[in-house]
Parts: structure tokens; sequence; C-alpha cells
């Protein structure tokens, strides 16, 4: 099972941009697509991006597309979210997914097996 710790929130203002990274370790991890999902207070976990094995295919939430780009580098072992045009409403702790030998097209949390312990990421307005 892929070990998963991501990095990069904090506090940023509206219009900003944040990098995510997220580090993977104890598997091969070019086995895994890989996805980011975030949760906002009092709200249930939401699914953001999402990226093939490879790297060559990706999907994203409508509420991001144009302004979030997810990528990854399988030398590196890491996948990351470049966050820009950021919102208040973008606000949440943002966790990073791992799912095994899988097409990266599920945007359910369930269909992800392995977590990161996410990273918050705050837009002020």
């Amino acid at each position: 099972q892929v070990q998963l710790v991501e990095s990069g929130g904090g506090l940023v203002q509206a219009g900003g941009s944040l990098r995510l990274s997220c580090a993977a370790s104890g598997d091969i991890f070019t086995s895994y697509a890989m996805g980011w999902f975030r949760q906002a207070p009092g709200k249930e976990r939401e699914f953001v991006a999402s990226i093939s094995r490879g790297g060559s295919s990706t999907d994203y939430a409508g509420s991001v597309k144009g302004r979030f780009t997810i990528s990854r580098d399988n030398v590196k072992n890491t996948v990351y979210l470049q966050m820009s045009s950021l919102k208040p409403e973008d606000t949440a702790v943002y966790y990073c997914a791992a799912r095994r030998d899988g097409s990266h097209y599920h945007t359910s949390p369930l269909d992800f097996g392995s977590w990161g312990q996410g990273t918050r990421v705050t837009v002020s307005s």
C-alpha cells in the first residue's frame, strides 16, 4: 500500500496561486492513478482532479477546470496540484489519494484506497 504525504498548503489572497505536492512511498508509484480531493468545513469530501498512471490523461471538477492543473513526476514519485485564480470557496483541506491498477476516471472518494493526511488551504477575500 502506498503512503502519501501532502505539503504546500497555506493562506493566500483571492486571485493568488498555490502549488500542492504529494509525495508517495512504499509501493510502485506508476501502479496508481492519483487524485486530489478537498473537504470544506461542514461539507462532504469532493473530487477536485485526477491523473492517469502515466500522466497523459487528466480529469477535473467543473468548479476548478481552467484554474487548477494536476501533474505528476514519476521519477520523483510526486503528484502536484497547481492552483491559480483562487477563490474563497476553494478554502478546504486538500487530500491526495491513490487508486491502484485502475482508471483515473473516478470521482468518488470510495474509489480511492490510499489517502494522505491533508493540507489546509485558506483563501481570504
